[in-house]
């Protein structure tokens, strides 16, 4: 039936809308006098595309033949322009399967932009990625990224460092299917991923970014509670060995990967023999660059310094340390002793702090602090920005700014 002239345009307009009440598909004249197609949907950015038909009655019936045909590949889930060049008869790139897909996302991450290591990809992107690959080769696998990322990380506590962590790197992983392998644009991930990360239930909320010891006394009593002397070799050269690491966390602020990074250099104008750490720790931001370290001993209920020489025996092959270091393995050797899960468990319950392995780097920042050590000097010898250090450790940055005042006054004065 032929449309009266007068009429056509609302006429069309209302057919596209009949197409689906989802789709959000609306029509209308482009400033050229083309006909434009645009998609509205909560929570999605509009989208538009012109189509190579003039808005006039004698062209409609193509231009809606065009417009159902987009729609089919829509309802696929591609984005509003490439249902436009597929419905034209562009054929998109063959997508790769799932596992060809998590093979170039690791090339990717690995090998470009803020290069990572191999070893942080197996331990963080892998496993969550891993299962992303499993959901989607199971018979009916999830249609929509928001079912993918809840049935990937629903086994783990809401609001959870673990759940946090596998949400953010599917989206990643994500956003590499989309954006590089050419999958449709409906797995694009959402933005906001706060629904899935969750909010724990109040019974359930526990502090779980790393706290600092409280005192230099808490150290010492839980370093002599490792058996060092044990009558069994085994365990006797592990509580030394860790001994030794964990001294050296404590007095140089380390992560406990950079146990492994650390040299002994001279220094020709001091003459004297200084600590240097060659670790490069790679972030989004960038990467820290290789650091001198200013020991911070720490001091005893006598008010004496700790002489633990570690510089010197360190220099002489006398401190012997673990064969491998890194947050999980101090994290495992510590979660095995008793004198540990005691003190955790006390410090839970007196201040709500959760102590781990990275509690010695952040009790040398206390430290600091409390030493009056400024800021910058602080984050240069822990091998990080100055904004990291003051978003890491609030009270630096207002030390910094009740120090400088302080002593502006005093220059007044003076």
């Amino acid at each position: 039936m032929a449309l009266l002239s007068k009429d056509w345009e609302p006429i069309a307009r209302k057919q596209i809308k009949g197409l689906s009440p989802e789709s959000g598909l609306t029509t209308n004249k482009s400033k050229r006098g083309m006909v434009e197609l645009r998609r509205r949907r909560p929570g999605h950015k509009p989208e538009s595309v012109i189509l190579p038909f003039k808005w006039e009655e004698e062209k409609w019936g193509d231009a809606y033949s065009r417009v159902r045909n987009i729609f089919v590949f829509l309802k696929k889930g591609h984005s509003l322009k490439a249902a436009a060049e597929m419905a034209a008869g562009k054929a998109p790139r063959k997508p790769k399967d799932w596992r060809n897909i998590l093979e170039s996302f690791k090339d990717q991450k690995i090998n470009f932009g803020t290069a990572i290591s191999e070893a942080t990809f197996i331990k963080q992107y892998q496993p969550p990625c891993q299962m992303v690959v499993e959901v989607m080769s199971k018979k009916n696998p999830p249609n929509n990224p928001r079912d993918l990322i809840d049935i990937c990380v629903k086994d783990w506590k809401p609001e959870s460092v673990s759940r946090k962590q596998r949400t953010r790197a599917i989206k990643q992983f994500l956003d590499h299917a989309v954006n590089r392998e050419g999958i449709a644009d409906v797995w694009t991930p959402p933005t906001d991923l706060k629904q899935h990360i969750g909010k724990a239930k109040p019974k359930d909320i526990v502090n779980q970014k790393a706290a600092a010891f409280e005192s230099d006394a808490q150290i010492l009593d839980f370093l002599e509670t490792l058996p060092t002397d044990s009558p069994y070799q085994k365990d006797s050269e592990a509580a030394t060995n860790w001994f030794n690491c964990f001294c050296l966390m404590a007095e140089l602020g380390l992560r406990p990967i950079e146990v492994n990074y650390l040299q002994a250099l001279f220094d020709p104008i001091s003459k004297e023999h200084y600590w240097h750490c060659t670790y490069i720790k790679k972030a989004g931001n960038g990467a820290t660059e290789p650091r001198r370290i200013e020991p911070l001993p720490l001091i005893d209920r006598d008010r004496k310094e700790i002489q633990w020489n570690l510089l010197e025996r360190f220099r002489s092959n006398l401190l012997p340390l673990p064969e491998k270091v890194d947050g999980e393995a101090a994290g495992t050797y510590l979660k095995r002793r008793q004198s540990w899960k005691d003190l955790k468990a006390l410090m839970q319950k007196t201040q709500g702090a959760n102590i781990t392995c990275y509690s010695f780097r952040h009790y040398y920042a206390l430290r600091c602090h409390l030493k009056l050590i400024d800021s910058g000097s602080a984050s240069l010898s822990m091998g990080h920005s100055i904004e990291a250090h003051h978003r890491n450790y609030p009270f630096s940055k207002k030390s910094t700014t009740t120090n400088a005042f302080k002593v502006a006054r005093e220059r007044a004065i003076a």
